[in-house]
Protein backbone atom coordinates (compact mmCIF):
# COMPACT_ATOMS: atom_id res chain seq x y z
CA UNK A 1 0.00 0.00 0.00
CA UNK A 2 1.46 3.35 -1.08
CA UNK A 3 1.71 6.12 1.52
CA UNK A 4 -0.89 8.85 1.25
CA UNK A 5 0.39 12.03 -0.36
CA UNK A 6 -0.90 15.54 -0.87
CA UNK A 7 0.20 17.96 -3.59
CA UNK A 8 1.58 21.28 -2.34
CA UNK A 9 1.74 24.39 -4.54
CA UNK A 10 3.77 27.61 -4.07
CA UNK A 11 2.07 30.89 -3.14
CA UNK A 12 0.08 32.52 -5.90
CA UNK A 13 2.09 35.56 -7.08
CA UNK A 14 -1.18 37.25 -8.13
CA UNK A 15 -2.63 37.19 -4.60
CA UNK A 16 -3.81 40.49 -3.22
CA UNK A 17 -2.11 42.08 -0.24
CA UNK A 18 -4.28 42.60 2.79
CA UNK A 19 -4.03 45.95 4.50
CA UNK A 20 -1.65 45.36 7.35
CA UNK A 21 -0.79 47.51 10.38
CA UNK A 22 2.39 45.54 11.15
CA UNK A 23 5.81 47.09 10.51
CA UNK A 24 6.96 46.38 6.95
CA UNK A 25 9.75 43.99 8.02
CA UNK A 26 7.28 41.51 9.46
CA UNK A 27 4.41 42.10 7.03
CA UNK A 28 3.26 39.27 4.84
CA UNK A 29 0.92 39.61 1.84
CA UNK A 30 -1.95 37.84 3.59
CA UNK A 31 -1.36 39.59 6.92
CA UNK A 32 -0.29 36.49 8.86
CA UNK A 33 2.22 36.69 11.70
CA UNK A 34 3.54 34.25 14.30
CA UNK A 35 3.16 35.21 17.95
CA UNK A 36 4.94 33.09 20.54
CA UNK A 37 3.57 33.29 24.07
CA UNK A 38 5.26 31.69 27.06
CA UNK A 39 2.62 31.06 29.66
CA UNK A 40 -1.07 31.65 30.05
CA UNK A 41 -3.08 34.81 29.52
CA UNK A 42 -5.88 35.55 31.94
CA UNK A 43 -8.90 36.55 29.90
CA UNK A 44 -12.42 37.79 30.35
CA UNK A 45 -15.36 35.56 31.23
CA UNK A 46 -16.83 36.39 27.81
CA UNK A 47 -13.76 35.05 25.99
CA UNK A 48 -13.59 32.00 28.28
CA UNK A 49 -17.23 31.15 27.50
CA UNK A 50 -16.69 31.61 23.75
CA UNK A 51 -13.60 29.37 23.77
CA UNK A 52 -15.58 26.57 25.42
CA UNK A 53 -18.64 26.96 23.18
CA UNK A 54 -18.19 24.26 20.53
CA UNK A 55 -20.90 25.73 18.28
CA UNK A 56 -18.88 28.95 17.89
CA UNK A 57 -16.77 28.04 14.85
CA UNK A 58 -15.69 31.59 13.99
CA UNK A 59 -14.50 33.17 17.20
CA UNK A 60 -14.10 36.91 16.73
CA UNK A 61 -13.49 38.31 20.19
CA UNK A 62 -10.44 40.53 20.71
CA UNK A 63 -7.71 39.08 22.92
CA UNK A 64 -5.71 42.29 23.10
CA UNK A 65 -3.66 44.65 20.96
CA UNK A 66 0.00 44.84 19.97
CA UNK A 67 2.05 48.03 19.80
CA UNK A 68 5.54 48.71 18.49
CA UNK A 69 6.56 51.80 20.53
CA UNK A 70 9.88 52.37 18.74
CA UNK A 71 8.54 51.92 15.20
CA UNK A 72 7.70 55.02 13.17
CA UNK A 73 7.67 54.41 9.40
CA UNK A 74 8.05 58.14 8.67
CA UNK A 75 11.35 58.41 10.56
CA UNK A 76 12.62 54.82 10.37
CA UNK A 77 16.06 54.43 8.84
CA UNK A 78 16.15 51.87 6.01
CA UNK A 79 17.25 48.48 7.38
CA UNK A 80 17.10 49.58 11.02
CA UNK A 81 16.19 46.80 13.45
CA UNK A 82 16.39 48.77 16.72
CA UNK A 83 12.58 49.02 16.86
CA UNK A 84 12.37 45.19 16.96
CA UNK A 85 13.65 45.09 20.56
CA UNK A 86 10.45 46.43 22.11
CA UNK A 87 6.92 45.15 21.45
CA UNK A 88 3.99 45.32 23.86
CA UNK A 89 0.85 43.21 23.87
CA UNK A 90 -1.93 44.57 26.06
CA UNK A 91 -4.46 41.96 27.17
CA UNK A 92 -7.67 43.34 28.57
CA UNK A 93 -7.09 46.43 30.65
CA UNK A 94 -4.90 44.79 33.24
CA UNK A 95 -1.97 42.93 31.64
CA UNK A 96 0.97 43.92 29.46
CA UNK A 97 3.37 41.48 27.84
CA UNK A 98 6.79 42.76 26.82
CA UNK A 99 8.42 41.11 23.82
CA UNK A 100 10.52 41.51 20.72
CA UNK A 101 10.56 40.62 17.04
CA UNK A 102 12.99 37.83 16.18
CA UNK A 103 14.09 36.42 12.85
CA UNK A 104 13.33 32.71 12.55
CA UNK A 105 16.40 30.48 12.03
CA UNK A 106 14.56 28.91 9.10
CA UNK A 107 11.51 30.43 7.36
CA UNK A 108 8.20 28.68 8.09
CA UNK A 109 5.69 27.89 5.34
CA UNK A 110 2.03 28.07 6.34
CA UNK A 111 -0.16 25.80 4.22
CA UNK A 112 -3.92 25.74 3.78
CA UNK A 113 -6.26 23.37 2.04
CA UNK A 114 -7.29 24.60 -1.40
CA UNK A 115 -11.02 25.20 -1.69
CA UNK A 116 -12.69 22.77 -4.08
CA UNK A 117 -14.17 24.39 -7.17
CA UNK A 118 -17.43 22.60 -6.48
CA UNK A 119 -18.74 20.95 -3.35
CA UNK A 120 -19.09 17.58 -5.11
CA UNK A 121 -15.35 17.35 -5.86
CA UNK A 122 -13.93 14.04 -4.68
CA UNK A 123 -10.43 14.49 -6.12
CA UNK A 124 -7.27 14.44 -4.05
CA UNK A 125 -6.69 17.18 -1.51
CA UNK A 126 -4.42 20.00 -2.62
CA UNK A 127 -2.52 22.34 -0.32
CA UNK A 128 -1.40 25.86 -1.17
CA UNK A 129 1.42 27.64 0.62
CA UNK A 130 -0.50 30.56 2.11
CA UNK A 131 2.54 32.37 3.43
CA UNK A 132 6.24 32.11 4.12
CA UNK A 133 7.01 33.72 7.46
CA UNK A 134 10.52 34.88 8.36
CA UNK A 135 9.93 36.67 11.68
CA UNK A 136 7.99 35.99 14.85
CA UNK A 137 6.89 38.16 17.74
CA UNK A 138 8.09 36.58 21.00
CA UNK A 139 6.64 37.37 24.42
CA UNK A 140 8.84 35.38 26.82
CA UNK A 141 8.37 37.21 30.11
CA UNK A 142 5.54 37.06 32.61
CA UNK A 143 2.66 39.50 32.10
CA UNK A 144 3.05 42.78 33.97
CA UNK A 145 0.07 44.28 35.78
CA UNK A 146 -1.13 47.53 34.23
CA UNK A 147 -3.25 50.11 35.99
CA UNK A 148 -6.36 51.07 34.07
CA UNK A 149 -6.40 54.51 35.71
CA UNK A 150 -5.66 57.40 33.34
Amino acid sequence: MAPESVKVYPPNPQRSCASNPLPSTIQTPSGLAIIELQGTIAHTDELQAALHNESNSTLSLPVGHITFPNYNPDFQEEGSTAWMKKVYMFVGGHQRLRGEVKKLPQPVAIVRKRQAENEQSTGPEILDIAEIIKYKIVFSSRPEPVSSAT
